[in-house]
């Protein structure tokens, strides 16, 4: 079961890993539909609470939302009370009063979702805390290996780029090892240290050294709002030593899956020619991205009231 909250994927269970995904299968046929809404959220009410800048996590969970009926309201922090000074909790119990069922909370200090899921009744939703952790990111980036692999257990993933201040590589680094699967990192020694914080992973220096036998190479970007100061003389030089481009694809396996969380730096990271690949991957994170919103949003408001296969169905 996957508990109150979705907090982190350290410590979750492969079980309740296997149970978002598969949920998530049946979750993503409503999007095929031509009424993409069924009803198990009618009545609920999701807020996203976001105190960093998102496209994808947030649209995502709103439309992840309203496609399983739940109302939402999107809590504006650039022109709320915090720009005058309200604290976090100050402005959760605002959001309280107005009785919500589920808050999807970004916050650029680790910990803060897991500060209103120990203070407040609602169901919390880590949509990223700082560097710690971006776990509905994790989920989804997995269940976009499996449809390809079929099984995550002894796939062979290769991370690179600022994997130091990446949530989403920690995310994925639990998820991925926890499923059975090989993760390697690599990326400059500013980016990419020795210790990495414990995270069960092997460290290799440039791409070159991961590529050839990776069934998934992720691209990461460069954290610059978390860095503070330069890293990288340039991102010319970064492109040079870390970044994914045709000369490199043609390395690895020819049916490698290459994969990149988003916002994309074309000609950085990764080639403009290498996401709009056949061995891209990117469009697909973001459609399965609203199935997995979904499957967390109905196993932690809805699972209770009906059972997946009737959601699959439409079934009031």
């Amino acid at each position: 079961m996957i508990g109150k909250d979705l907090l982190q994927l350290r410590g979750m269970s492969r079980e309740t890993i296997v149970e978002i995904l598969d949920t998530a299968e049946q979750m993503r046929e409503v999007g095929r539909r031509k009424v993409k809404k069924v009803p198990p959220l009618r009545g609920r009410l999701v807020v996203t609470l976001f105190f960093e800048n998102s496209t994808r996590t947030k649209t995502s969970f709103e439309l992840a939302a309203k496609r399983l009926s739940a109302d939402t309201l999107s809590f504006n922090v650039n022109t709320s009370s915090t720009t005058k000074g309200e604290t976090l909790m100050d402005t959760a119990r605002t959001i309280y009063a107005m009785q919500p069922d589920a808050v999807v909370v970004r916050h650029g200090c680790a910990g803060a979702p897991h500060l209103l899921a120990r203070n407040f009744p609602w169901r919390v939703l880590n949509a990223g805390d700082g560097i710690h952790e971006h776990p509905s990111q994790g989920l989804l980036d997995m269940l976009t290996m499996r449809d390809q692999l079929k099984s995550l257990d002894g796939a062979r993933v290769a991370i690179v780029g600022d994997v130091q201040h990446s949530r989403v590589a920690r995310s994925n680094i639990w998820g991925l090892t926890t499923m059975g699967a090989k993760v390697v990192v690599a990326g400059p020694g500013t980016m990419c240290r020795n210790e990495l914080s414990g995270l069960p992973v092997e460290r290799r220096h440039t791409i070159d050294d991961v590529v050839k036998d990776a069934d998934v190479i992720m691209l990461l970007r460069i954290q610059h709002e978390r860095l503070g100061r330069a890293v990288l003389p340039s991102p010319r030089e970064y492109a040079a030593f870390y970044g994914l481009d045709l000369a490199r694809l043609r390395m690895a396996r020819p049916d490698v899956m290459v994969m990149h969380p988003g916002p994309i730096n074309r000609g950085v990271e990764i080639g403009a020619d290498v996401a709009d690949s056949e061995q891209s991957a990117i469009l697909a994170q973001v459609t399965n991205g609203i199935a997995v919103r979904m499957a967390l949003l109905y196993l932690l408001l809805g699972s209770d009231e009906r059972r997946p296969d009737e959601v699959s169905h439409g079934v009031d």
